[in-house]
């Protein structure tokens, strides 16, 4: 069992809606100039991480995965945008400034443990301590230590990293990582190199560690372990998919998703809002991307009734679709809180559903389902 020696409090702040964005990406676009012309490695990158969340990125080769990374640790600079870690403008700061910051930040793991060959395990963990003088100089073996203790290889401490097997060195590139006790821990394929059992212990270490109040972000190309996080963010071609519109709909493919992402228009309501009323006409799809909608029964002689509430990654506006293209119930933003929903005209939705068969049976399906349940609804209200 892991134990974790000398962390401070990382738990999540509260900003007044419970959660607290320690990685704010806005509008980050970053191109290389080559020999044909600009590569587009990311385009209108927003991404908002919380404070305690586990997030994993995931992507084909070359849909800018490192990319991304590169710019949350400042390895490298948007063409424009803006990049706040941690209350960090890191786009602004010059070199000397990074690698300071970066030190007491960020913990990184890369896939090739990148530990240096020449010096023992204990001394790899002590360098981050070294070069950022978080520790006094008494309290860094002793931390070391009790890291090495914590991913259970005390007893490695002080051999070369060349006599250590490849999960365990990635336990001490972990143990490295949390050094100087970073708040944001971020791992590039970590567990590429590590057999099923052993990148499962360190999955396992790393949800530990989130309970802690680590924020960790994760690339890994294997897509089980990623839904083992929170939540997953989807970068193809250089742009992250809404993780909302993947939820709704899993069986479009990662270019479908994008191009669905591209075509959804955002829209809020204020709490109480009708969005869309019983009985009217229907031309569009809609996703909830933030907050909970209310899907309400009239009654007769009596107040409304509340059937069914929705949160994020739900949808409605699918019935209409396939039966009638009127709309069956009205849907209200919840009296508590504002909404948040993304909006697709039902000729992008044909378009859509035009290239995935899958994802039309299933909404069909879905839809036809939630029509007997509204009838069925009805006859228990009426």
């Amino acid at each position: 069992m892991f134990t974790f020696p000398f962390f401070k409090n990382n738990e999540p702040k509260n900003d007044g809606n419970g959660s607290h964005p320690i990685i704010d990406l806005r509008d980050v676009h970053k191109s290389y100039k080559t020999a044909i012309g600009d590569f587009h490695a990311l385009n209108s990158i927003d991404l908002q991480i919380n404070a305690g969340e586990f997030v994993g990125v995931i992507g084909k080769s070359g849909s800018g995965k490192s990319t991304l990374l590169n710019m949350i640790t400042g390895i490298d600079r948007p063409t424009s945008g803006e990049v706040y870690v941690n209350g960090t403008a890191v786009h602004q700061l010059n070199e000397n400034q990074m690698a300071r910051w970066r030190g007491k930040n960020l913990g990184i793991v890369f896939q090739f443990f990148q530990l240096l060959p020449t010096i023992s395990v204990i001394e790899n963990i002590m360098l981050p301590m070294d070069f950022c003088r978080t520790y006094p100089m008494r309290e860094r073996e002793p931390r070391a230590l009790a890291l090495l203790e914590m991913v259970e290889l005390a007893d490695q401490a002080y051999k070369l990293p060349t006599a250590l097997s490849g999960g365990q060195q990635q336990r001490v590139a972990i143990a490295r990582a949390l050094a100087n006790d970073p708040p944001i821990v971020i791992a590039d394929e970590p567990t590429g190199n590590l057999d099923s059992k052993t990148a499962e212990s360190v999955f396992a270490f790393f949800n530990e560690l989130v309970a802690k109040g680590k924020t960790i972000i994760i690339v890994t190309h294997d897509s089980g372990l990623a839904k083992q996080t929170h939540r997953t963010a989807l970068i193809t071609d250089g742009e992250i998919v809404n993780e909302y519109v993947a939820k709704a709909m899993p069986t479009l493919t990662q270019d479908q998703l994008l191009q669905a992402t591209r075509k959804a228009k955002c829209q809020t309501y204020e709490a109480g809002t009708m969005i869309v009323s019983e009985g009217t006409n229907a031309d569009s799809f809609y996703i909830v991307s933030k907050g909970t909608v209310e899907v309400v029964l009239p009654r007769e002689n009596q107040s409304d009734v509340v059937a069914l509430q929705l949160g994020p990654g739900k949808v409605f506006g699918e019935m209409a679709f396939f039966h009638e293209r009127r709309r069956w119930a009205s849907v209200r933003a919840s009296e508590h809180s504002p909404v948040e929903v993304l909006v697709l005209g039902y000729d992008q939705l044909d378009e859509l559903l035009a290239e995935s068969e899958a994802t039309r049976e299933a909404l069909h399906r879905m839809a036809t389902r939630n029509k007997e349940e509204n009838i069925a609804r009805r006859v228990g209200t009426s």
